[in-house]
């Protein structure tokens, strides 16, 4: 058995980037609306032209960074900072393009920009979080999660306490990281990274009864892959159901034939 906690299903969370919760508020429509001169709460219909304008390069520049143009993001979104210097959410996607662009101090930089222009939007602070954890700045990671989740209004909590217990198990935190996903297990029980990580968690800490459940929910969904299963399998066997393990390696098999989770169960490398 590895003991390699938070080996599990981690590439996955980087799926954060195209979903509500890390792409910017105005994108996604997840943030809270802010307050307008009118004492109204603001929207599109509160932009200044210079803000439409924004708005629009802004889609644009997500559209390239999520198809992986990063080059061309960063110049689109470089125009949209030019054209409305005061948008929140510009700066909150330059962010996650210098992330992916492997340039931390300038994605740090800019969230925090993002942060200080508008501090009721939990979405660049959960962002920054994301990225001090890739750091392995495990402390200050763990304080911007609980400062995006202390924002009044964020909507996604789900997702940031899922990142948050993910980043609690690579600092090897696994007691606060169980509270952390089950919260977030409880908020959103469909989400396959949350489901895999508790599982994998529990696996690792030897509680196998405690694991079953969650991964042969995930089992059972159309979200499964090769790394649920082979967990299952390993789960399982651990529990001495054979005949479970076996229907779980036969589906691995079947399915996921030329992944390395299938070579491993052709094997009989179960402690790998």
């Amino acid at each position: 058995m590895t003991n390699d906690r938070g080996s599990g299903w981690l590439l996955a969370v980087l799926l954060l980037a195209l979903v509500c919760g890390a792409l910017p508020a105005a994108l996604t429509g997840c943030a809270g609306a802010g307050q307008a001169a009118s004492g109204e709460l603001s929207t599109a219909q509160d932009d200044t032209p210079a803000r439409k304008r924004a708005r629009v390069r802004l889609e644009l520049a997500a559209s390239y960074y999520q198809a992986g143009k990063y080059a061309v993001a960063l110049d689109e979104i470089k125009r949209v900072m030019q054209t409305d210097p005061s948008f929140s959410d510009a700066y909150d996607l330059a962010g996650l393009i210098y992330q992916a662009l492997d340039q931390s101090q300038l994605a740090e930089q800019h969230y925090r920009r993002a942060i200080a222009l508008n501090p009721g939007d939990g979405t660049p602070l959960h962002n920054l979080g994301w990225l001090q954890c890739e750091q392995k700045q495990y402390a200050e990671a763990d304080q911007s999660f609980t400062q995006a989740l202390a924002v009044p209004g964020y909507t996604d909590r789900a997702k940031t306490l899922m990142t948050q217990g993910i980043c609690q198990v690579r600092a090897n935190n696994v007691v606060q990281a169980e509270i952390t996903l089950k919260q977030a297990y409880d908020l959103d029980p469909n989400n396959p990274i949350t489901t895999y990580n508790l599982a994998d968690l529990l696996f690792l800490d030897g509680r196998y009864s405690d694991a079953q459940p969650y991964i042969r929910r995930l089992n059972n969904s159309d979200l499964a892959n090769a790394q649920s299963l082979w967990l299952g399998i390993k789960i399982e066997r651990a529990l001495e159901d054979r005949i479970a393990a076996r229907q779980l390696g036969d589906q691995l098999s079947r399915r996921f034939g030329d992944s390395h989770e299938a070579s491993l169960y052709q094997r009989g490398a179960f402690n790998e």
